[in-house]
């Protein structure tokens, strides 16, 4: 999911990607709860990155990188996924 997202005191609350990503797992338990084989998911990206055709205008990870320093830090995001996995394994 492209967002702007912004980094402000060290946090980063990106609500719309949870609710994108809670949206998709809601899905991949719809599947197998009717009996799709799935063997896995994954998140496109876990930090934020040059894309090709966005440039560095909109963010895609689950971790916010600063592209001067490099410093990372997680998104809300991230945390919501943790512990979604946490509950639901």
């Amino acid at each position: 999911m492209a967002n702007a997202d912004v980094l402000a005191d060290g946090v980063c609350d990106d609500a719309p990607r949870i609710a994108y990503v809670a949206a998709h797992l809601d899905a991949v338990l719809r599947a197998i709860a009717a009996g799709v084989p799935v063997r896995g998911y994954f998140l496109w990206s876990l930090l934020d990155n040059y894309e090709w055709a966005l440039g560095y205008d909109k963010r895609f990870g689950l971790v916010h990188v600063d592209f001067d320093s490099l410093q990372r830090s997680p998104k809300a995001s991230y945390h919501a996924l943790a512990q979604a996995l946490a509950q639901n394994g």
